[in-house]
């Protein structure tokens, strides 16, 4: 039990697939490890069933930019040969496939920006299904992938904005007001940043203040005067019930001042010599209406 064979392999010698069998053909791997400038790409993007292959290649090159870099149509179409239409078509592909998002967002001075978010996994790349990580080495992938933090993983669903008065009367010009002092806000308190969605939510509140005589400085002193110190965990929920809760009464009814009574001059009547009241001299009511009563 204790002879030893020191001609006898100190190890087993797997198998590998591919290796031991020249032969067969196919792919084989002849890797080194990196150790700089290297992105890792998840094989449901590298190995996508409904992507083209120009969508697969954009997709890896755009996650393997830093932060900032400019991946608009024209910028890319600079950079590659192929042509505006197709990586407009390709980026499309890489959106409706959650692999991007793209938002909208206004800018200090007014200006809106769009910013393009990428995901290097999408929700549906995180619905594993058994044997998924076997299924990964068997395509080449010799550990579990890694897996980067990013923008696109869902979060806790927000609580929805409380609702706002409305305006009697949603005239462009009243909204487009309303929706001025709301951008103006972030001048006076820079917490109060507010997103398109929320101000699109809140802009018929204010307008209801204008409508009721109040001024865009009396609106934005309720708006932004008081607040907790700190930073606001979420502004436009803020706003909205100051919006509510604050909204002043409308103004009372007055009634139009009647007109005032004229007073025409003294007059001498033709027929009677009476003293009459009318703006041209002539003849009195009496004297106008006895012709009649003869005939």
């Amino acid at each position: 039990m204790d002879t030893q064979h020191p001609s006898a392999p100190s190890r087993a010698r797997s198998r590998i697939a591919g290796h031991d069998h020249p032969n067969r053909g196919g792919l084989i791997h002849d890797n080194s490890r990196h150790t700089a400038r290297f992105t890792v790409i998840g094989n449901h993007l590298a190995q996508h069933a409904d992507l083209s292959l120009l969508a697969i290649g954009l997709g890896t090159h755009i996650q393997s930019l830093p932060p900032g870099a400019r991946i608009d149509i024209k910028s890319l179409a600079a950079r590659f040969p192929e042509g505006v239409a197709r990586i407009a078509a390709a980026l499309r592909e890489l959106e409706k496939h959650g692999y991007l998002r793209r938002e909208r967002l206004r800018v200090p001075g007014g200006r809106i920006v769009t910013r393009t978010i990428s995901c290097n996994q999408p929700p549906a790349a995180r619905r594993h299904r058994p044997g998924h990580e076997s299924a990964d080495r068997e395509r080449g992938s010799d550990r579990p992938m890694r897996t980067a933090p990013d923008d696109c993983a869902p979060g806790p669903r927000r609580k929805a904005l409380s609702a706002v008065p409305s305006p009697s009367c949603s005239a462009p010009a009243l909204l487009q007001a309303a929706t001025d002092v709301l951008a103006d806000l972030r001048r006076h308190d820079t917490r109060l940043l507010l997103s398109p969605a929320d101000t699109t939510h809140l802009a018929p509140g204010v307008a209801a203040w204008l409508e009721r005589d109040v001024s865009s400085t009396a609106v934005r002193r309720a708006l932004t005067e008081g607040l907790p110190e700190g930073p606001l965990r979420r502004p436009a929920a803020l706003l909205a019930h100051r919006l509510t809760a604050l909204l002043p009464p409308p103004p009372p009814f007055i009634p139009p001042a009647p007109e005032p009574r004229v007073r025409h001059p003294l007059q001498n009547c033709d027929g009677c010599e009476r003293g009459f009241r009318s703006p041209e001299p002539g003849r009195c009511r009496d004297c106008r209406a006895a012709p009649r009563e003869g005939a």
